[in-house]
């Protein structure tokens, strides 16, 4: 079957809609950090975080995660991994309880991996970081390290149901169709500007906004000046 999910990661891996190398989402982070992802490399990241979420932490319809992460280039991969896998998603990070796995960045909560009821994967959210800097608890799945690892292609081993929720974030569940109408209106063929100090929720949501309006997004980190020239280098039309 084919849902909205499905049809926007065949865009990226395709290019129905913008080439398949062409840029579809770009990050800028401190320190000079800039990471390009042409529509069939996020695809890719997509595909091997789902193979990761399945064949090592058993991910699939029924299954949910809590996102507790900012708004990064990998946590938009492991969102639409996830939905894409047919699991829940939650957006908000005080649902860590209520979720079978959680994926953070947050040391001091990784460092709780005995006391927290949900299986931990540590993102380490720099981009040439290979690995988790430092020791990881028992039973901590190291995603840098680990996804690497995994297959370019994505096979689920069960097709979910699309009228289940697959994305949950300020008190809703919105399933596969929903994603447009949680989705920002974006013009045709937009390259948009999104803050990631806005949060994951609101990022989230301009991002498949802009996608779904075959366009590609430039994320940028709360400490990255947005200046005329970096607007003009990315072609920022909104």
């Amino acid at each position: 079957m084919t849902t909205v999910l499905r049809s926007l990661l065949q865009d990226f891996r395709e290019g129905r809609t913008l080439p398949s190398g062409a840029p579809r989402l770009t990050w800028y982070g401190p320190g000079g950090e800039r990471v390009e992802l042409s529509g069939k490399v996020l695809d890719n990241w997509v595909a091997k975080s789902g193979n990761l979420l399945q064949d090592e932490l058993d991910g699939g319809p029924g299954v949910s995660i809590s996102l507790a992460l900012p708004a990064h280039w990998k946590s938009f991969v492991l969102v639409l991994a996830a939905m894409d896998l047919g699991m829940l998603a939650r957006l908000d990070g005080d649902a860590l309880e209520d979720a079978d796995m959680t994926a953070t960045a947050d040391e001091a909560l990784v460092g709780r991996a005995g006391e927290v009821d949900t299986q931990l994967i540590a993102v380490a959210l720099g981009a040439l970081s290979p690995r988790w800097p430092g020791e990881l608890p028992s039973g901590v799945v190291d995603y840098a390290g680990a996804v690497r690892g995994h297959g370019d292609v994505f096979q689920p081993w069960m097709d979910a149901d699309p009228t289940q929720a697959v994305l949950s974030t300020g008190g809703r569940e919105i399933d596969d169709a929903g994603l447009r109408t949680f989705a920002t209106e974006a013009a045709d063929g937009v390259r948009l500007l999104v803050h990631a100090g806005d949060g994951l929720p609101a990022a989230l949501a301009a991002a498949l906004g802009a996608w779904l309006a075959g366009g590609s997004v430039v994320l940028v980190h709360p400490e990255v000046d947005v200046t005329p020239r970096l607007r003009e280098s990315e072609k920022i039309s909104a």
